[in-house]
């Protein structure tokens, strides 16, 4: 894990080393807060209670829980340093889209937006700062950037483009206060709805340059020929009149005598003919997941291996369907193309269909819903967690022992990567479920509580309480084992999307 280094204090109260610190290659995150004077003039105090709530409550999580190390904070903004480029994108990513969850409610002159720029570059460390070059692209990148976006540096694009689920808007070339030689800046679109926005855009402008290019040519055959039309007709106008006798019009050939027409009986003449049968337009039908019917039963949920996980508690879960897998890219883009889910996702049609937020996947649930007049819906976390454990008490559902070739995830075996594996590749568990951890998170039902303190015990959903954040299950591929027990919670931003959050679906009876 990452941490906070508290740089304000010194080496343990020693004095300050007098010499130069120590130079690394590091990922730099400078972030601002846009219109900060602004914010302070109207509401100074309450500007500055927010503005370090957020630093408390999301900033310094983000950086820890990426690995990174608060470098300091400057009242309106912060730098932070990485040894991971993909690390410091992600980070930044995370607080944009919390942010844009978090802002949601609250009038636009009011909401704080964070400009962030990242760069790699060598920097020098002090005890209570970072200095270099490094450090300053990454302000003059932040500087140009627009509220609420992510700009990066050429040099951490060519470190992620393959590496980071998201998209990337090219802006050019930028020459940039102080700094010698141009830099090559990219916007982060770390939605799947931008990303295709900006494709859109530049097709439309590839499109109306084609059209630009017809039209040239049609214009300078059009002018071609209306220039030649009076040449022709003069040169016509000076060629002798042929006599009539001179050249006699051919005979037309011998007509054929036309075929008769049988008439038609009495009968037949008086009853209207037979109307052309109408194409009838063919409805697709839905693409329905694989479903797995889950007897009912009773089983200790939770652990102590985390205090979210806290207190174990007995549940009687009611028989119910959940999916066999994760819905895929095809599936979700079904959706999208009946209007009724806000994006079209990216990827293999096969792979799990990720950077979903809570609020999407309730958009495909309702859909398959109103599509087959069924109850389709994302399970409870209890559900969830009976499915996963299938019937087993062990650290994982195959035991105690990490397994490799059972789960996707970073630490798994071979088959964990930079993106998902496709859906079922791994193992089934004793229900006959795939990936019910590792793979993509999986969102739940369920509002986010810190503990089980007060949880159902009927296997319903808890949809009581502070429901801004829902829970996630399941642990992803670029987790480590730890989260790919089934017992593993976490919440999320329910209007936030984020690139490893996926879903399945549950049916009641």
């Amino acid at each position: 894990m990452g941490e906070i280094r508290n740089f304000r204090s010194g080496n343990n109260g020693d004095p300050p080393s007098r010499g130069v610190g120590p130079r690394r290659l590091a990922a730099i995150i400078v972030g601002d807060i846009a219109s900060y004077s602004r914010l302070m003039q109207v509401d100074e105090e309450g500007t500055h209670v927010r503005v370090k709530r957020i630093e408390r409550d999301l900033i310094q999580p983000s950086i820890i829980e990426h690995h990174g190390s608060l470098v300091k904070t400057t009242g309106d903004g912060f730098i932070a340093i990485f040894d991971s480029p993909v690390e410091a994108v992600r980070c930044s990513i995370v607080i944009q889209q919390n942010l844009i969850g978090r802002n949601a409610s609250l009038p636009r002159e009011t909401r704080i937006e964070y400009r962030i720029g990242v760069n790699l570059g060598d920097v020098i460390v002090e005890p209570d700062d970072v200095y270099g070059d490094g450090v300053n692209i990454a302000s003059r990148i932040e500087g140009i950037a627009e509220p609420g976006q992510v700009y990066i540096s050429g040099a951490i694009y060519e470190q992620i483009k393959h590496k980071v689920v998201c998209g990337y808007e090219s802006l050019g070339d930028r020459k940039v206060k102080n700094i010698t030689d141009p830099v090559r800046v990219y916007r982060v679109l770390p939605d799947a709805d931008a990303v295709g926005k900006t494709k859109g855009r530049r097709e439309n402008i590839l499109i109306f340059l084609l059209s630009l290019t017809l039209l040239v040519i049609a214009t300078g055959v059009l002018w071609y020929l209306l220039a030649q039309a009076p040449r022709r007709a003069s040169e016509q106008a000076a060629l002798p009149t042929a006599s009539p006798a001179a050249s006699p019009s051919p005979q037309p050939p011998p007509r054929e005598a036309a075929p008769q027409t049988p008439q038609p009986s009495p009968s037949s003449a008086s009853s209207p003919p037979s109307p052309a049968p109408v194409p009838s337009q063919s409805t697709v039908p839905v693409r329905e997941p694989e479903m797995v019917v889950i007897r009912g039963g009773s089983f200790a949920m939770g652990s102590n291996d985390d205090p979210t996980e806290r207190p174990v508690h007995q549940v009687a879960v009611k028989p119910f369907s959940i999916a066999k897998y994760p819905v895929t890219v095809q599936e979700w883009n079904e959706c999208a193309a009946a209007k009724a889910c806000s994006f079209t996702a990216i990827g293999k049609d096969d792979a799990p269909v990720s950077n979903v937020s809570w609020t999407d996947a309730q958009q495909y649930a309702a859909y398959l819903a109103q599509a087959t007049k069924k109850t389709y819906r994302l399970p409870s976390e209890a559900e969830w967690e009976y499915a996963a454990r299938s019937g087993t008490q062990t650290k994982y559902w195959w035991g105690d022992k990490l397994q490799p070739g059972m789960a996707g995830c970073k630490d798994c075996g071979d088959l964990a990567a930079e993106q998902p594996a496709k859906v079922g590749s791994f193992r089934p568990n004793p229900f006959g479920l795939h990936d019910m951890g590792g793979g993509v998170d999986q969102w739940v039902e369920d509002c986010w509580h810190k503990t089980y303190q007060g949880a159902p015990g009927d296997g319903s959903a808890w949809s009581s309480g502070d429901c801004s954040a829902h829970v996630l299950r399941s642990g992803s591929w670029k987790n480590d084992s730890r989260y790919v027990r089934p017992s593993n919670r976490d919440g999320y931003d329910t209007n936030v999307r984020y690139p490893t959050h996926g879903f399945r679906v549950a049916l009641s009876p």
